[in-house]
């Protein structure tokens, strides 16, 4: 039998979640914005957000298996077209920051993408100056 593969719209969702999940702590924080990109970005507007939960439970479960942390990033570079891998990138960097902390574990998911993405380094670099402006608070 056959896996089915991941759609853009699981595979974008996927890399959000294993950025979550990279310390092994996906906080109340993070997955609270893996569900703001869902319902607010434009390339989900096409997407049942009631599947969300099924979809990120499904990724920790290929997570759990053999190799599991390179399959779900393959899988995912291959589901998502080549025109949406800088989105994608950006889509992950948006969990990674949105706590304002960065752990070693959350970077190397982070430099695992780049490089399976093959997003460029000032490109890289734009995406993840605007999301830290966009989590800067007053206080």
């Amino acid at each position: 039998m056959t896996k089915r593969k991941p759609t853009a719209h699981e595979a974008l969702i996927y890399l959000m979640v294993v950025t979550s999940a990279a310390d092994r702590d996906m906080t109340n924080v993070e997955l609270a914005r893996i569900g703001e990109v869902v319902r607010t970005w434009p390339i989900f507007e096409d997407f049942d957000e009631e599947k969300l939960v099924k979809v990120a439970q499904k990724c920790q479960e290929l997570l759990h298996e053999d190799g599991g942390l390179v399959k779900v990033i393959r899988l995912s570079q291959a589901a998502i077209p080549l025109h949406l891998h800088e989105t994608a990138y950006a889509a992950a960097f948006e969990v990674a920051a949105v706590d304002l902390e960065m752990r070693m574990e959350e970077l190397r998911i982070l430099q695992l993408l780049r490089q399976e993405l093959a997003v460029d380094p000032l490109t890289v670099a734009a995406i993840e100056r605007a999301s830290k402006a966009r989590h800067r608070s007053l206080t």
